[in-house]
């Protein structure tokens, strides 16, 4: 069995399911070795009699044969029912655990670990720790009754022969013992070896796009070759040292069962020649029947102690995930917005920020500026100036220090997080689609939207009429992030998505800049028209695309170059005039 502080409370949660079922695998291990005692009465019987034949010697062992039967088939249905569900159960309910967890964790977490790694947890880790739920306890109970009955029904037959007997299976449970650690190793870098080739297969299927585009399936190839041999090697070490824990088993049982026939043959030989033993043709039945019956939970006591220490390892594994410190969480000051509605008003104040694993280089340094409700903002710098980093501070994605940020008023690291983020709508710079219809990607804030809404949603986007250019239209199947759609269409179904909250704040992170300049402008129209009196944020990688907002703000090197009109930023930011000189040049030269 296994024990941790992730999973000692499920023993007194499930407590039921383990005591019946263990009640009923106690009575099936017990009823299972009155079968050697009645076919040895019967032989002992049958030597009495010399073999004339009364069914009265053989009645009663028959009956008793067959109420073990009886009691066999009832106990093994409730102890599989019991046992099984609980270890189902148990691994369901830790997985929810880890789902749950890693829902909350940082941003950081994501960055240190790779999603294939994360997703072994959920797989071969936890499909360990069921088996030692399930199988473990089975093969504990019958190491520990059936193993412990058998050999006080062997010591009360002879005990000097159940001494002899006894011998090398101490030496076996010894040495299994003592192989403990070196099976955990072998089992640690066998997992280790399959969460890469899991890691390394998920990035190239991600990938396989640009794999194909530039022709690299054959180095992809040979990358895997080496991955998979490292897994296969890591498989086969395992296998090779299990398969010789086995072999060493058998080798130990067979010997003990001939060393059984031999000394239990020179005593019935003594016996039948009338010397003080007293020990039968039945007895060595019955002796040989209970050590077959012992001989399953010498299996099952090395079989756990392997099972063991892959469960340990694998518990070790998920506990990393379990007891990550979660950074991001409500303040102890928390403030309740009444209806927990925002205006749209944002107020940075001289915030700096940087990343938890660089937080020698600050990717922004004394960010200060303010926002009205209602107001539309282009937020323009060049490729690495903080854009991206300055709007994820919205989300509390990361923890700011106090009074740096503020919305209404009020310090968003004392807000609740979930208010923060209704409040806000968001179309991200990778812009992530799941792998599911087209309206449900939109409707993802809300499942309940009706057909209606998201047609609209998709009209200020203007994707509607690629939508209802599709075969199924908003049932449309996208595949896995977005797939089978453009570029410029992904874009727009993720501006759709973030604009159907409506909310107080919409961030817009470059989501226009793979669509083409009439489409972006229908958009910034429908901005400007349908979200008055709403605040909107529009990172831009074009000047084209700000200049008509309300307010600009031009970034340089993760700080405020400026902040204000175009006309201002046109007088005061030599980043943004350079910017808008080198597009009109641009233009110039395709003109």
């Amino acid at each position: 069995m296994l024990f941790g502080k992730h999973v000692n409370k499920y023993y007194l949660k499930y407590f039921w399911y383990f005591f019946f079922g263990i009640i009923a695998l106690i009575a099936v291990d017990y009823a299972q070795l009155l079968v050697p005692e009645a076919i040895g009465n019967m032989v002992d019987n049958f030597n009495m009699i010399e073999g004339i034949s009364n069914w009265e010697y053989f009645l009663k062992p028959i009956l008793m044969i067959l109420g073990v039967a009886v009691i066999m088939f009832v106990g093994r249905l409730v102890w599989r029912r019991c046992i099984f569900t609980e270890s189902l159960k148990v691994s369901a309910d830790i997985r929810r655990e880890m789902f749950q967890k890693a829902e909350v964790l940082s941003q950081r977490y994501y960055k240190e670990n790779k999603t294939g790694a994360i997703l072994s947890y959920f797989s071969n880790d936890l499909e360990t720790i069921e088996e030692v739920f399930s199988q473990g306890v089975i093969f504990l109970i019958d190491g520990v009754f059936l193993g412990g009955i058998s050999l006080v029904k062997m010591f009360l037959i002879n005990w000097k022969l159940t001494l002899i007997s006894a011998i090398p299976l101490v030496v076996l449970l010894v040495s299994a013992l003592l192989l403990e650690k070196v099976m955990d190793k072998k089992y640690t870098a066998r997992q280790k070896a399959f969460e890469d080739m899991s890691d390394f297969g998920q990035e190239n299927f991600t990938g396989i796009r640009v794999i194909k585009a530039f022709l690299k399936e054959r180095k992809e190839l040979r990358e895997f070759a080496k991955v998979n041999k490292k897994n296969k090697d890591a498989n086969i070490a395992f296998v090779k040292f299990d398969a010789f824990l086995n072999v060493l088993i058998d080798l130990l049982i067979y010997a003990v069962i001939v060393l059984i026939f031999c000394i239990g043959g020179y005593l019935i030989f003594e016996y039948t020649n009338g010397h003080n033993i007293n020990f039968t043709a039945g007895d060595i039945i019955k002796f040989i029947g209970y050590f077959d019956a012992i001989i399953w939970p010498v299996f099952a006591i090395a079989a756990i102690i392997n099972m063991t220490a892959r469960g340990k390892a694998s518990l070790r594994r998920i506990s990393t995930l379990l007891d990550e410190e979660v950074e991001v969480h409500d303040s102890n000051e928390v403030i309740n917005i009444e209806q927990g509605k925002l205006k749209g008003e944002i107020e940075f104040r001289n915030l700096t920020f940087a990343y938890p694993d660089d937080k020698d280089h600050p990717i922004l340094s004394n960010i200060s500026f303010h926002v009205n409700a209602g107001e539309t903002v282009g937020i323009i710098g060049k490729i690495g100036s903080g854009k991206s980093s300055l709007v994820n501070m919205l989300f509390r994605l990361y923890n700011v220090e106090e009074n740096t940020l503020l919305l209404d008023g009020y310090d968003i690291m004392k807000l609740p997080i979930t208010t923060v983020r209704e409040n806000i709508g968001y179309a991200p710079q990778d812009n992530f689609l799941f792998s599911d219809t087209v309206g449900s990607n939109i409707a993802f804030a809300n499942a309940q939207l009706s057909e209606n809404d998201i047609s609209k949603a998709a009209q200020f986007s203007a994707v509607r009429d690629n939508i209802e250019g599709f075969d199924q239209k908003y049932k449309t199947m996208i595949g896995e992030r977005g797939v089978t759609l453009s570029g410029g269409q992904k874009q727009r179904i993720s501006i759709s998505r973030a604009v159907v909250k409506d909310p107080a704040i919409l961030v817009l992170d470059d989501s226009v800049s793979a669509v083409d300049i009439k489409t972006e402008e229908e958009i910034l129209n429908n901005i400007k028209k349908l979200r008055a009196g709403k605040t909107t944020l529009l990172i831009a990688s074009r000047v084209s695309t700000v200049e008509k907002l309300d307010k600009v703000l031009v970034l340089n090197e993760g700080k405020v170059e400026y902040f204000g009109t175009n006309e201002e930023c046109m007088l005061h930011s030599p980043t943004y005039k350079r910017m808008v000189e080198l597009q009109t040049l641009e233009k110039e030269m395709e003109g």
